[in-house]
Order: C-alpha cells, then structure tokens, then sequence
C-alpha cells in the first residue's frame, strides 16, 4: 500500500498532533512534513526511508492504514469513501 498525504492528515488529526509533534516524534523536518502532507508532491515524491519512518511512527501511536477496498474488524474508525470524487 502506498501511503497518501490525505491519510498523513487524518492519522495526525485522529491523534491530535501538529505537524511539529510528527516532526519531533520521527526526527525528520518540517518541511518533509509539509511535502509529504501536500496533495501535489505528497509521499510518493519522499524516500522509501521518510515513508517508512511516518508509516511506523504512526501506526505505532495507535493508527491503522487500509488499502483501497480493505477493511478490517475493530472499532470505529474513518476512510475515504470514493477516492476521486
């Protein structure tokens, strides 16, 4: 699954945290941050080793990432219904 800047939002808002306290936690900049959170340059545009450190920090906080069409059993949670519209 590749991560999305849409879910990078959400996941901080879930856990009520700025973009500084994600930069604190994973030890990388404010500005990866911000590009990884921006529609236009997103995650994809990062290194595998920023992904994999926002991904893991974040999962480790409580978070869980779905693939398009993947669900899970758990508690209440939030997902983007129709991607693109």
């Amino acid at each position: 699954m590749m991560l999305q800047a849409n879910q990078i939002r959400a996941a901080r808002a879930l856990l009520n945290w700025s973009q500084s306290e994600l930069v604190e936690k994973t030890g990388l900049s404010l500005t990866t941050v911000r590009r990884m959170e921006d529609e236009k340059i997103g995650p994809e545009r990062s290194s595998a080793g920023n992904v994999s450190t926002v991904t893991t920090v974040l999962e480790e906080a409580g978070i869980l990432f779905l693939a398009a069409g993947e669900s899970t059993e758990g508690g209440p949670g939030v997902r983007v219904a129709n991607e693109g519209k």
